[in-house]
């Protein structure tokens, strides 16, 4: 099966998915069973175990254990130790991997002034597993990556807005290539660099961000401290619903104190897919795992 073949159909699973979660959200007191989950969204038990296990290696019942309160909050209590470790072990941070994979750059107060001028965008659509994704790029590196449910008009006319004098250019062959990349199985080293357009407490926010692990997840406070900035759990907060680069600046990976998933900019169904989606393709899934007793 080819990488875009695989994709595709990822992506049309991803609808399936977060139908199922917005169903478990909204009848979570009652723990629908398989049967009334594929009920709910329109398949039969063996297939929508099947989708499952095509989308991420994993069954429903599997999955929906890494969407509990219970696991969420295991996750906070660990996201420290995850840091500490990597130190204690001669890593130095913990993004060491993601630095391999991942650079990133920001953008000068000249330039984002500028608003573009001389400045050529390539854009476009394509799937991914988390559903379909406008990724922009300029000749440095990606710009832009949303994911899109709504009009695909809305999605492009956001890359005008936000470069009015910058010359754009469809291209969705190469937007799907490179979303290929950001969502490759088998990342290699140097594949992506990121150019990245914020105040310097933003950048600040997201680069600590790219030094989480896949899987991980942490709280505002956590990622607040981890900045620096103890006190400044809400201000990272607007840190994050500025974000423009989805899942390569790992938004997705802070969640409530509580262990509510909380909102994201591109919808809570989502998040949890996405929760769920990487927490199952780094191995967690393989490891036994009981929700937590009162």
């Amino acid at each position: 099966m080819s990488r875009t073949v695989s994709t595709e159909r990822a992506a049309r699973h991803y609808e399936t998915v977060a139908r199922a979660i917005i169903h478990l959200r909204e009848h979570a007191a009652s723990q629908p069973g398989l049967d009334e989950l594929a009920g709910a969204v329109g398949l039969s038990p063996f297939h929508l175990q099947r989708l499952f296990a095509e989308w991420v290696g994993i069954s429903p019942k599997r999955f929906l254990q890494f969407l509990t309160k219970e696991y969420a909050r295991e996750q906070l209590a660990r996201s420290t130790d995850v840091l500490e470790t990597s130190e204690r072990a001669g890593l130095g941070s913990a993004s060491r991997l993601h630095d391999l994979m991942v650079s990133c750059e920001a953008m000068t107060p000249g330039e984002v002034g500028q608003a573009g001028a001389g400045l050529r965008i390539g854009f476009g659509l394509g799937p991914t597993p988390l559903g379909r994704a406008l990724v922009a790029w300029t000749a440095r590196g990606i710009c832009e990556l949303a994911f899109v449910d709504g009009p695909e008009a809305m999605a492009v006319s956001a890359i005008a807005a936000q470069w009015p004098r910058a010359h754009s250019e469809r291209d969705d062959a190469a937007a799907g290539a490179l979303l290929a990349r950001v969502f490759a199985e088998l990342p290699e080293r140097g594949r992506l660099h990121l150019v990245l357009r914020g105040t310097n407490f933003q950048i600040r926010v997201w680069q600590a961000l790219m030094r989480t692990q896949p899987g991980e997840q942490l709280g505002y406070g956590e990622l607040a401290r981890r900045i620096g900035s103890p006190g400044a759990a809400r201000a990272v907060g607007g840190a994050l619903a500025a974000n423009r680069l989805a899942w390569l600046i790992p938004c997705h990976r802070v969640i409530r104190e509580t262990g509510e998933p909380g909102r994201y900019r591109w919808g809570e169904p989502r998040k949890q897919a996405a929760l769920g989606w990487e927490a199952a393709r780094v191995g967690e899934a393989a490891r036994p795992w009981q929700p937590a007793r009162a």
